[in-house]
């Protein structure tokens, strides 16, 4: 689950960084466009928050940028890296095959809204997940655990007075207590699904922001929150930062179509089945004909109790 020699050979990188309908701009000034903004933008758990409940600058990333998606579709945007003809997907496939071990990690917040919009940060590891570590804790975990842990940090860097009033100077949310998260994974990443429509606070929040998107500059933090002394003190995973997107700018997102789910050999059991139906039309009169089924299985996450905090003051204790 690494991409150690992804700094030594990032041109799968670059590509992904700069081919999304929004450029990638700096950070000081971004209109129209997506950015990294420095960690200590963000306060997170110091090292003995359990005992001072002190929070201290985010610092570094434990993730490295990758690219943001600014796209629209006729039905709710899911399982995006699972989509082999999406650009990221396509883009990692293309450096697996290369020899590379790229691991991403993807946010898709689902925007509650008629054109079904959705704003998708992506980040990869540069480094192996270090065994036991809390990154690995959620990788192998249950979805009760990851819904437990995962934490958003909004900062409204700028926006109309209405817009920061409403989420405040830092609002933290526990995500999977508050919205239903969808957790996809595949060899080479990890993608969640948020539907900020799942909770009507985070709705109304998202509906009064939409009004503004024009307007808004919005700095996005995730991490895994530390829960224990031995797991503090907080690191972010990765954060993004977009600036006044125009909603006319979203690229129409393409889903994959059901016949690109299919492989190279699925005529060759539909051959068989059809042979054995012959079969025993030939050797009875009558008889049964079962019909094959496959069991889905779907995993649902069902919304915890609230877990969103709007934190006009960074000291006040966060969930």
């Amino acid at each position: 689950m690494a991409c150690s020699d992804a700094e030594g050979n990032g041109e799968w990188i670059e590509r992904v960084k700069t081919k999304g309908a929004v450029p990638l701009l700096d950070p000081e000034n971004c209109p129209n466009g997506w950015a990294t903004p420095p960690g200590d933008k963000f306060m997170v758990r110091g090292p003995d928050y359990l005992s001072n409940k002190v929070k201290i600058p985010g610092g570094e990333y434990l993730l490295k940028p990758l690219g943001f998606d600014w796209i629209k579709g006729s039905t709710k945007i899911s399982e995006v890296l699972n989509n082999q003809n999406h650009r990221v997907r396509k883009a990692v496939d293309d450096e697996v095959v290369a020899g590379g071990r790229p691991f991403v990690w993807a946010f898709n917040l689902q925007i509650p809204c008629k054109d079904n919009y959705s704003a998708i940060a992506y980040f990869f590891s540069p480094d192996s997940v270090e065994e036991g570590s809390l990154m690995d804790k959620f990788l192998k975990g249950d979805d009760s655990f990851r819904n437990s842990r995962l934490k958003l940090i909004a900062n409204i860097v700028k926006g109309p007075w209405i817009v920061r009033t409403a989420v405040g100077e830092q609002a933290i949310c526990i995500l999977g207590r508050a919205l239903t998260c969808k957790y996809v994974f595949g060899a080479n990443f990890i993608e969640v699904d948020v539907d900020i429509g799942s909770s009507m606070v985070a709705n109304a929040i998202v509906h009064l922001a939409f009004g503004s998107v024009t307007t808004l500059t919005v700095d996005l933090a995730f991490l895994i929150e530390s829960q224990t002394e031995l797991e503090l003190p907080e690191r972010i995973l990765g954060a993004v930062r977009f600036s006044e997107l125009n909603p006319a700018s979203a690229a129409l997102y393409e889903p994959q179509s059901e016949e690109s789910f299919e492989t190279p050999q699925s005529p060759l059991p539909l051959r068989l089945w059809k042979s054995i139906g012959q079969g025993f039309s030939n050797l009875l009169h009558t008889g049964n004909q079962d019909s094959p089924t496959s069991p889905e299985a779907v995993n649902g996450s069902p919304v915890g109790e609230d877990g969103i905090e709007n934190m006009n003051n960074t000291t006040r204790n966060d969930p």
